[in-house]
């Protein structure tokens, strides 16, 4: 007891005055912004990295997230202040390590936890007393106590007395220039109660609201519940465009009408599916887990049922207005997909349903290009290794006028909507975008 009670003094008092080293392992579009956030507080940062390319561009002050400029980046590199490396032998001289590596899943849909498990092995060979490791990456509730906690204390050390152990959801929403990490509030908690004080010790100097609550289960729980919520909400819509849209009515008109009531309602908006790096991923670890307890979960599995079925409503949709408008098939036409992130205004393309409307259209012997400013080139996926490398293409009154139609599936701003709404010969639209701008034509369909 006297160990754990001195090296949570020790800890205590370096996260109050600034002194702890954090390390933050994985410097994705969670872990950068993170790490930048601690270090902009005044605390010095490791940023750790297994891609010798990204540790490079770091140290040369060069951001690869939108989230992060270059400039920030360049003024804490310079100072000192952050520092990135692919030597995880720093970990020892870290008195935070926080884990912000992907949880995605597997191809049967269930969690695939190895890059958490890895990264874990990985802290054990350099854990020592008086470490904090919190974890931020979305998982299933158990996940902190069932498989950090174990593997390590594999190596001697135990948690509460040892080391402590906390869990810290991410809130990441890229493009929104309304929030950043340290105005997003962020909920905390710890194993045990020394643990729970360390981890609020910490967030709080680094972003201004902290919520505690009282296990790492129950946080990992509120992360999945925000983004099922989305998820659940999103699918709602998204069936709601399929029924109203038989019966003629126009969902969009629908929601705007409806968002005028100032209570008991909250828009969402349907698309071609869903994307990012949480909604559509998030939900089947809860399915997962609950299976474990014997407990259905059949209005979520529904939702993402509705969600995942979009991309192929929408090729199935461009099918008919292709038959219809240009009495053409699918199998011989030419489309073009304006946007192929996940999201307006941002350059990714994580579970993005562009990716699967591209393969769905040459599954039906079509053939897909891609335009968007944000996204140059498909990069190498697991998932989508058929079509990476193929480039966007430049958005000319010439290449609109040789595609049969043009599917918009991700309403950048940076895009020219009026030249589409002028050149192109068919507009399948599932963004309502052309209805928003003013700009609704003969040739403009809703998907």
């Amino acid at each position: 007891m006297g160990a754990s009670r001195s090296a949570y003094d020790r800890l205590l008092n370096r996260i109050s005055t600034h002194a702890a080293q954090v390390g933050v392992i994985g410097l994705g579009y969670v872990g950068l912004p993170l790490a930048i956030a601690v270090a902009r507080a005044g605390f010095p940062v490791f940023g750790f990295d297994i891609e010798a390319q990204k540790v490079e561009s770091l140290n040369n002050g060069q951001s690869y997230i939108e989230a992060v400029t270059s400039t920030a980046l360049a003024g804490h590199v310079a100072s000192g202040r952050f520092r990135a490396t692919a030597d995880f032998a720093e970990l020892s001289s870290c008195d935070i390590i926080i884990i912000c590596v992907p949880t995605p899943l597997t191809k049967n849909r269930e969690p695939d936890l190895s890059f958490v498990r890895n990264t874990t092995g990985v802290i054990a060979k350099h854990l020592r007393l008086g470490h904090l490791v919190v974890l931020e990456s979305t998982t299933y509730p158990g996940t902190t106590d069932d498989v950090i906690k174990p593997i390590l204390e594999e190596t001697g050390l135990q948690s509460k007395i040892d080391f402590f152990l906390g869990f810290s959801p991410e809130r990441e929403d890229p493009g929104n220039r309304n929030f950043e990490v340290a105005t997003i509030p962020k909920v905390v908690a710890g194993d045990g109660i020394d643990a729970a004080t360390l981890v609020k010790a910490f967030y709080q100097l680094v972003v201004k609201t902290v919520v505690p609550v009282s296990s790492t289960a129950t946080a990992e729980a509120v992360k999945l519940t925000e983004n099922i919520f989305r998820s659940v909400n999103i699918a709602l819509v998204n069936e709601l465009k399929v029924v109203l849209g038989a019966m003629g009515i126009d969902i969009w008109e629908v929601v705007e009408a409806a968002k005028s009531k100032p209570f008991g309602y909250m828009p969402f908006y349907p698309g071609p599916g869903l994307g990012g790096h949480c909604v559509p991923i998030d939900p089947f670890y809860l399915t997962w887990k609950a299976r474990e307890y014997e407990l259905p979960t059949r209005f979520i599995e529904l939702a993402a049922e509705i969600n995942t079925a979009m991309p192929r409503h929408v090729v199935d949709e461009l099918a008919k207005a292709l038959d219809r408008r240009r009495g053409k098939a699918l199998s011989r036409s030419r489309i073009l997909i304006i946007g192929l992130a996940y999201k307006k205004n941002v350059p990714d393309i994580r579970e993005s349903p562009s990716l699967r409307l591209i393969e769905l259209i040459e599954e039906r012997g079509g053939k897909a290009e891609f335009h968007d400013p944000h996204v140059p080139e498909i990069p190498t996926t697991r998932e989508h290794m058929a079509i990476r490398g193929r480039r966007s293409l430049e958005l000319t009154e010439a290449a609109l006028k040789d595609f049969d139609a043009v599917v918009v599936a991700t309403d950048h701003d940076a895009i020219d909507y009026q030249a589409i709404a002028d050149h192109a010969i068919l507009i399948v639209d599932t963004r309502n975008v052309f209805g928003r701008l003013g700009l609704l034509r003969e040739t403009v369909v809703k998907a």
